[in-house]
C-alpha cells in the first residue's frame, strides 16, 4: 500500500502516454509523425523546456472530443490512485486547445466526465486549475478567463505555465486580478528556469498562494526566509527538473536543502508520461537518490494535503492527514 498523498502539480495533457496518443489518433483520423509507440517514446528525450514543449503541443492534436479528454483524465486518475494519490489538483491548458478549434466546453465537460466520478471510481478527490500560457499574450489570457466563466463551478483556480524566461509574472497582473475578483485560487510556475525575482513577483503581483517549482529560491536567502515565514508551498517536480536539465542529476536535487531550510515542499510528477514517472514513482526515486528518511517522506505527504485547496472541506483534509500519520512504511 503506497503512502497516501496529494498531487498538486500535474498537467493533464502531460499524462498522454504514447499508447493512448496512438489510440486517440486512430479514433480521430490524426496522423502522427511517428511509426509506432516505440519511436514516439524515443522522442521523449529533451534538451530543455522548449524542446519538451514542442512535442507536448504537437501531440495535443489527438485530443478532439469530450470523450478524448475524459479518457485522458480517467487514465491518469487510475494510475494516480494505484500510487497512493488521494487528492489531485489538476492543471489544464485551454489556450492550447482553443487555438486548435477545440471549444472550452469540450475540454471542461470532457475532463469533468472523469473528475466528477473520480471519487466513486478511483477514491480520489479532485480540483481543476486552469492555466494560462505565459508565452501567449495577456489579452489572450483575459479572453480565456472570460470563456471559462460558465464553468467556474468546476474550476477552483488559475495558474501560469509554459515557457518561463522572458515572460515575467507581471505580464499577467490584470488576469490574476480578474480571477481573484471571481473568487478563484491562484498559483503560478516560477523559479524553474526563470530567476528568483519571478517567485517574488508571482507572490506580490499575482497574489500566488502556491509556487509551482520554485527551486531557484535558494539563490536568494531573503526570499527563502519569506517563503518559510509565510508558509508558501512549493510544488516541486524532481524527475521533471532532471529531464529538462534544470538539475544535472537526481542525486543533486536541492529538495533536502529546501526541506532543511524549513520550506513547505511537496513532490509531484508534472508531466509524468514525458518525464519518466508518476508521483509514487517520484517519491520512490527521491527516497533512493536523496536518502530521504521515513520522517521526511511523511512530511512531504503531510505537506501535500496541507498545501491543497481543501479549505472548503477541512474534514476531508483531516481524514487524509490521519491516513498519513497512521501509515506504516514497508
Amino acid at each position: 500500500m503506497p503512502l497516501p498523498k496529494a498531487e498538486l502539480h500535474l498537467h493533464i495533457e502531460g499524462t498522454l502516454e504514447p499508447e493512448l496518443a496512438f489510440r486517440l489518433a486512430e479514433r480521430n483520423g490524426v496522423r502522427l509523425p511517428y511509426a509506432d509507440t516505440e519511436e514516439l517514446r524515443a522522442a521523449y528525450r529533451f534538451e530543455d523546456l522548449q524542446s519538451f514543449l514542442d512535442l507536448y503541443y504537437e501531440l495535443m492534436a489527438v485530443l478532439r472530443t469530450e470523450r478524448d479528454f475524459a479518457d485522458l483524465a480517467d487514465a491518469y486518475l487510475a494510475r494516480a490512485a494505484a500510487q497512493g494519490v488521494r487528492h489531485a489538483e489538476i492543471f489544464f491548458d485551454p489556450q492550447a486547445h482553443l487555438a486548435r478549434g477545440v471549444a472550452m466546453d469540450t475540454v471542461v465537460e470532457g475532463l469533468w466526465r472523469a473528475l466528477g466520478s473520480s471519487e466513486r471510481n478511483h477514491g480520489v478527490s479532485t480540483r481543476l486549475i486552469m492555466c494560462f500560457l505565459r508565452d501567449e499574450s495577456a489579452e489572450s489570457a483575459l479572453r480565456t478567463l472570460e470563456a471559462a466563466r460558465s464553468h467556474l463551478d468546476r474550476i477552483t483556480g488559475v495558474g501560469l505555465d509554459s515557457a518561463e524566461v522572458g515572460h515575467p509574472p507581471v505580464k499577467f497582473r490584470a488576469v490574476y486580478e480578474a480571477a481573484a475578483a471571481l473568487g478563484l485560487r491562484r498559483v503560478a510556475h516560477a523559479g524553474e528556469e526563470g530567476p528568483p525575482e519571478y517567485i517574488a513577483e508571482a507572490l506580490d503581483v499575482l497574489g500566488a498562494e502556491r509556487i509551482d517549482h520554485g527551486l531557484r529560491c535558494l539563490e536568494d536567502p531573503a526570499l527563502v526566509e519569506r517563503l518559510v515565514r509565510e508558509r508558501i508551498p512549493l510544488t516541486l517536480c524532481p524527475l521533471s527538473n532532471v529531464r529538462l536539465r534544470a538539475v544535472d542529476a537526481l542525486t543533486e536535487h536541492p529538495l533536502p536543502a529546501l526541506l532543511d531550510a524549513g520550506l513547505m515542499c511537496t513532490v509531484n510528477s508534472d508531466d509524468p508520461a514525458y518525464f519518466g514517472g508518476y508521483v509514487g514513482d517520484t517519491f520512490d526515486a527521491v527516497r533512493e537518490a536523496l536518502g530521504l528518511t521515513e520522517d521526511r517522506l511523511r512530511e512531504l505527504a503531510r505537506n501535500s494535503f496541507l498545501a491543497s485547496f481543501l479549505e472548503d472541506d477541512e474534514e476531508r483534509r483531516g481524514r487524509y492527514l490521519a491516513e498519513v500519520d497512521a501509515y506504516t512504511f514497508e
